[in-house]
């Protein structure tokens, strides 16, 4: 099992520090900043030897350079951003694995937030490193895809195991249970989702990561079957894309 280190940056990225015990490897997943990943090594007394990039955005590869020159670890990016991701050494593409240690992590690519966005999955550790793809009660801007794109991404991860764990890049979680609120009111689960973030963001403590039936059951950019979602869109005979379509441009209003 991979022991995972999260660590809090900027006003609310979070950065995933990972390390395979069985041979001591380690890497990190979307490092913004290089100094607390720096310090955390040297806390731990752990070596990189891998960045994990799942796109290209400054928020995401700001520590790459700064990280592989003080440690000599390799960049891993998608393919597809290999002009874009600063130091990039090994180039993935959907489909393909990773390994870590003894840790394989299979490449999903999910195209929306941006073009290339790759997610990471590890099986064995029931861990998805989703970047800005998926966020707990939420899913990522689309600067660069289309919602149909962002939609067929969605649903591959939605096809992974219910106890996975769901890092994502950004402590979100109040701030989308507000719209998903306007959306889903009567929902149970929603209600006591929002109870235990509220309980979390008042101890100060990360409400990531979820899981993803938990986020089956209250995340609205994944309930596009819900008779209830779409009923508050007046959305009843829309194809499922298309309910997501709306939803998210909804989202992209809502103050």
């Amino acid at each position: 099992m991979l022991e995972i280190l999260q660590i809090p940056v900027l006003t609310d990225n979070y950065i995933y520090l990972l390390h395979e015990p069985s041979t001591g490897q380690t890497a990190v997943v979307d490092p913004a900043v290089a100094e607390p990943v720096l310090d955390a090594l040297e806390q731990n007394g752990w070596r990189l030897d891998y960045i994990f990039n799942t796109h290209h955005h400054g928020d995401h590869v700001g520590g790459n350079l700064q990280l592989k020159q003080s440690t000599g670890c390799k960049v891993v990016g998608a393919a597809f951003d290999n002009r874009r991701i600063p130091g990039i050494d090994i180039t993935v593409a959907d489909g393909e694995t990773v390994q870590l240690g003894l840790q394989s992590f299979q490449i999903i690519s999910t195209p929306g937030h941006t073009l290339g966005h790759i997610v990471y999955y590890c099986p064995d550790s029931l861990a998805l490193f989703c970047g800005d793809t998926l966020f707990s009660l939420g899913c990522g801007r689309l600067f660069e895809g289309s919602a149909e794109q962002m939609w067929h991404s969605l649903q591959k991860l939605k096809a992974l195991p219910g106890d996975t764990r769901i890092y994502c890049a950004h402590e979100y979680t109040q701030a989308n249970g507000r719209f998903a609120m306007t959306l889903d009111a009567d929902n149970p689960d929603l209600l006591q989702r929002l109870a235990e973030v509220a309980e979390l963001r008042h101890q100060n403590l990360p409400t990531v990561p979820s899981t993803l039936s938990v986020e089956l059951a209250t995340n609205p950019f994944l309930r596009e079957h819900s008779a209830d979602l779409r009923k508050a869109i007046s959305a009843r005979d829309d194809t499922p894309a298309h309910v997501f379509a709306k939803v998210r441009l909804l989202k992209d209003h809502f103050r």
